[in-house]
């Protein structure tokens, strides 16, 4: 029998806990969250201090009974869950779940922390044990019962007055206005043309550019040349002035010092694997535990990294003195400064007892680990070591030159940039990533050696075109990055967030980028127009900061809960009455209905937004939204088709998922086809070795590959078939698959099979043409 019952959040955690403490020591896990909120109305109770009524949560009714037992014979408790406000949420939890039972008596509490599954962490520890942090739980508490509040008030309005089944969340409506935002801006985008004109030139025998700054003794900007005629007639006269050559005006050398970034925080790591790796933040995150909870690297189970939660850029002075060895031993004393870097935590409320995420090990290399991880947590690994290593190395020096070249006494000038890398220091581990909307200015020309007062060939001067670009819709990397300049949610709540607002269909992901559906958008524009302090970045950043001080012990959370309540719930009762359900879900248009003359709306239907007469029900006269003006809502026939099941006319119909071909006998006859017929790959399906690779377009707009004999035969791909069998397991087919480090590959697609060969041709015909 143990004496000592030490309790965490998983299973896997526990496993690796019970090897380093040993027989004086069971360790069990609680699985998450023992208890929540009461899943109805009065959960949080507004009249008396916003007191919570809690219950156990079903599902973890079976772990809490045999934590009961196991705590029977044991004479002191020890609460080991994560080192965060959620982790010190679920001990409290199960405290007092274990009070109310009086399961506690003679008994001995300890809130341990540790913020790395190693064995010298983890007994240290518990060698060191604390109490409950008080504070912290009142944080998240007020955290629940906020998110309580709004959900179980604000989403029962959104049933009445848009359409049921909608919720909204007090941090993902802020998000959503974010993506929601950004579409109308892309849609008002007006595009605007430019021209950029530059000089080819030669000298050395080597080719460079050099672009116009000044023309006639004026400056160029973006706009100073906004068509083809002034474009070429700018060239032309460049071209008489040069007379086939410009002169070295001036050499301007410089040298300049490019930092590593800090070690990862929680948002950073979010921010850098969807960049670097394609992750999504929940896919990092999962990768995350998986690494921070142990894995066995041979006959060893240990954790690889520190504790992923965290928005400090800290590292321990251990830590840091076991990488500066590493450098020393793996890449020269030279690349190792002589103080050891210290980071600025950007945080507002940055837990500076916490560490930043990092190897447990530096010694620990990604290579030596290749045989014991999976291949998202060996990529996911090497990404935190390297950037941990980087951050404590010394900076790249590079070597900067500027030169400006002229024609016509100075009249016309021209410039050049280059930059070569005299030192690499860090950057011979690890560069950051970058946003697609971030200027390349590291873009690496060299020049040739220039000379000032030097006549240097001149080839032609070049003018092209360009146009203005909206700014590009967040991926999940720049998603992450807003929210947290915002200060909307705290890193550990951002994966949850984005899934939410998919959960929800408020918005889409396609090719990596967030669309808002229709829904999303009659939602947002129903709380910024109605709640509009609610949605507010700032009124959001505000409350996340007094929570903040409410876990720094500097508020009371029952005021900061009666402040934000007493406001809000006389909201809601205003707009009970006072917005109508059309106010909501129609947009007047400057539009007669061409069957009746009644004016035409904007609405939402089960299937999206269309357009229909405010007559409804007496005038049913609709069309789509991106229809022409006063066009037919008869639906279009499919000339030369008859049903293949009862031989009646085909339509074009629309429903959720778009545009489809269906039977005009319907709901007699429910024959339905994809409106685009998938593209025959001719490559045999390897399964049935009947039917033939189709290729398809899934709902979500992704593309995929399957046989033709679909429901026969179930083999499906999501890279385009190669009718070559594979010269290591002989599999009949291969696949080419493009990835951000291996560009194009011929890859055989079963699992167990590693082959791979670059791919000589296309990969775009390697798809084939869209469907």
């Amino acid at each position: 029998m143990s004496k000592n019952l030490v309790i965490v959040e998983s299973p896997a955690k526990s496993k690796t806990i019970e090897k380093y403490l040993g027989k004086d020591f069971k360790v069990l896990a609680s699985y998450g969250h023992v208890r929540d909120l009461v899943p109805k109305e009065g959960a949080v109770d507004t009249e008396h201090d916003f007191a919570m009524k809690y219950q156990l949560i079903d599902r973890n009714q079976r772990h809490v009974q045999e934590i009961t037992k196991a705590l029977k014979d044991a004479d002191t408790l020890y609460l080991a869950t994560d080192p965060d406000r959620e982790g010190e949420a679920i001990s409290w939890h199960l405290y007092e779940l274990l009070n109310d039972k009086k399961q506690l008596k003679n008994k001995t509490v300890h809130r341990v922390v540790f913020h790395e599954i190693t064995k010298k962490a983890v007994t240290e520890a518990i060698a060191n044990p604390g109490v409950l942090a008080i504070n912290l739980i009142n944080a998240q508490q007020a955290r629940r019962a906020l998110d309580y509040l709004v959900g179980f008030n604000l989403s029962p309005l959104l049933w009445k007055k848009i359409r049921r089944g909608l919720s909204a969340g007090r941090v993902q409506s802020p998000a959503l206005r974010m993506i929601v935002e950004r579409e109308l801006e892309i849609e008002a985008f007006k595009s605007r043309e430019y021209w950029s004109i530059d000089a080819a030139l030669t000298a050395a025998e080597q080719n460079f550019k050099a672009k116009l700054t000044q023309f006639n003794g004026e400056k160029i900007t973006q706009f100073s040349i906004e068509n083809a005629e002034l474009a070429e007639k700018t060239r032309l006269t460049l071209l008489e002035a040069a007379d086939g050559q410009l002169t070295v005006a001036k050499v301007t050398k410089k040298k300049r010092n490019n930092q590593p970034s800090a070690p990862f925080i929680t948002s950073a790591l979010q921010q850098e694997a969807a960049r670097k790796l394609g992750f999504t933040t929940k896919r990092t995150m999962m990768v995350a535990q998986q690494l921070y909870e142990g894995i066995d690297i041979g006959g060893e189970t240990t954790g690889l990294i520190s504790y992923m939660r965290t928005d400090s850029v800290n590292l321990a002075a251990e830590a840091i003195e076991e990488i500066r060895a590493l450098i020393t031993e793996k890449y020269g004393a030279k690349n190792v400064p002589k103080e050891p870097r210290q980071f600025k935590t950007k945080a507002k409320n940055a837990q500076e007892a916490h560490e930043a995420i990092r190897p447990t090990s530096a010694f620990r290399l990604p290579a030596d680990l290749k045989n014991h991880l999976t291949a998202e947590q060996l990529k996911l690994y090497e990404l935190i070591w390297k950037r941990t290593i980087a951050c404590q190395m010394i900076h790249a020096t590079l070597n900067t030159i500027a030169v400006d070249l002229t024609c016509a006494e100075g009249l016309h000038q021209f410039r050049a940039n280059g930059s070569s890398i005299a030192d690499p220091g860090f950057m011979i581990v690890y560069l950051e990533g970058k946003d697609d909307n971030a200027a390349n200015d590291d873009q690496e020309t060299f020049l040739p050696l220039l000379e000032e007062g030097r006549p240097v060939p001149l080839n032609d001067i070049i003018a092209d075109q360009h146009f203005t670009e909206p700014p590009p819709r967040f991926n999940e990397a720049t998603l992450v990055k807003s929210l947290e300049e915002h200060g909307i949610g705290r890193p550990s709540t951002y994966a949850t967030i984005i899934s939410t607002l998919q959960n929800r269909e408020y918005v889409i992901l396609e090719t990596k980028r967030f669309y808002p559906t229709d829904v999303g958008r009659i939602v947002n524009k129903f709380l910024t127009e109605h709640f509009t302090k609610y949605v507010d970045y700032n009124f959001t950043a505000n409350l996340e900061d007094e929570l903040d001080a409410v876990s720094r012990g500097e508020k009371d959370w029952v005021p900061v809960m009666r402040e934000f309540w007493q406001p809000f719930t006389s909201l809601i009762q205003d707009k009970e009455t006072s917005v109508q359900r059309k106010d909501v879900t129609q947009e007047a248009l400057d539009e007669a209905c061409p069957t009746c003359g009644k004016p035409l709306s904007i609405r939402l239907g089960r299937n999206g937004r269309f357009i229909g007469c405010t007559d409804y029900p007496t005038c049913s006269y609709t069309r789509n939204l991106d229809d022409d003006k006063g066009g037919s809502n008869e639906p279009e026939i499919v000339e030369g088709r008859i049903c293949p099941k009862c031989e009646s006319n085909l339509i074009i119909k629309t429903g959720k998922y778009g545009k489809f071909i269906g039977c005009t006998n319907y709901p007699n006859c429910k024959h339905i086809e994809p409106l685009d017929k998938p593209l025959d790959t001719h490559v045999v399906c390897p399964q049935c070795k009947t039917g033939s690779i189709l290729k398809r377009k899934a709902r979500s707009g992704k593309i995929f590959y399957s046989c033709s004999e679909y429901p026969k035969c179930n083999y499906a791909l999501w890279n385009p078939p190669v009718a070559e069998s594979c010269p290591a397991c002989e599999w009949p087919i291969l696949t080419v698959k493009t990835t951000k480090k291996n560009g194009a590959e011929k890859a055989c697609p079963q699992k167990d099979c590693k082959y791979a060969t670059p791919y000589e041709g296309d990969p775009a015909d390697a798809n084939g043409p869209q469907t």
